[in-house]
């Protein structure tokens, strides 16, 4: 992708998801099989592609690094206008943060975990064009926590949440849906929510943020995601999402798969 072709997102909001795996090819052609992504080379360097749909870039993937113990997982990253700033942020709030700040490519970024340990990340620079203020997004975001209004102040500090800035994000509580609701522009950018348990052997039900992909056949995806060698839950109804389905790739990585678009209004 070419810098032409990337852009400069609002500050606080979701500007990127991607997932660091041990087997580049082989999480391509799942991922490819699962949610029909095509793959082409990022400006991160050799072992990091660029996951597109119907031409636009949907999610970053990339080689973990020989040696190096990671856990495989999705993380979202948040558009920061001072990566070190932010990080000295989230340590003086009781987050800890695993890799950086490092440049990567036209940016620099780090990533940490939040007091409950849910992981992800931020990033100062230019990005390709994934925006949420388009009418259907990549993705969508899930924050499951054990305490949503914790969780919320924690990162209203970090990212700025809140502030009354002009284009800003701001924050407010959606008593249907029981959750604390980030929004910008008029659209929702993030939910965070009450159920995780950060003392479940189940990596599903500990704190963490969810990301949700659209399909236009739920069906069509967890039976593709169990014929290539990943696991899937049952589709199950969402009182706020439609139905959905989450879903754990070969090497571990788990995401969520929702019949539409979760309502962004």
């Amino acid at each position: 992708m070419t810098a032409a072709e990337q852009s400069t997102p609002v500050h606080g909001i979701p500007c990127w998801v991607s997932l660091m795996t041990r087997d580049l090819r082989a999480t391509q052609d799942f991922y490819g099989a699962v949610l029909g992504w095509t793959f082409r080379s990022g400006t991160l360097g050799e072992g990091f592609t660029v996951a597109h749909l119907d031409a636009l870039p949907v999610a970053g993937i990339g080689r973990i690094a020989p040696g190096l113990p990671s856990a495989v997982s999705w993380t979202p990253y948040f558009a920061v206008e001072d990566v070190d700033a932010t990080a000295a942020r989230v340590r003086e709030r009781g987050g800890t943060i695993a890799v950086g700040p490092i440049r990567l490519g036209p940016g620099r970024g780090a990533v940490a975990a939040d007091r409950e340990g849910a992981g992800f990340g931020f990033w100062e620079g230019r990005t390709p064009p994934w925006s949420f203020g388009r009418d259907h997004p990549p993705a969508s975001l899930e924050l499951r926590t054990s305490h949503a209004f914790d969780c919320a102040i924690f990162y209203a500090e970090v990212f700025g949440w809140a502030s009354e800035e002009p284009g800003g994000c701001e924050v407010g509580y959606a008593y249907r849906q029981d959750a604390v609701v980030v929004r910008q522009g008029g659209r929702t950018v993030a939910t965070l929510r009450g159920g995780g348990d950060a003392s479940s052997p189940d990596p599903r039900l500990r704190p963490r943020w969810h990301i949700r992909f659209p399909v236009a056949d739920l069906e069509a995806a967890v039976g593709a995601a169990r014929a290539a060698g990943g696991t899937a839950g049952p589709p199950v109804d969402s009182p706020a999402d439609g139905t959905e389905a989450v879903i754990r790739d070969p090497d571990g990585g788990i995401f969520t798969v929702c019949a539409h678009p979760p309502d962004a209004a």
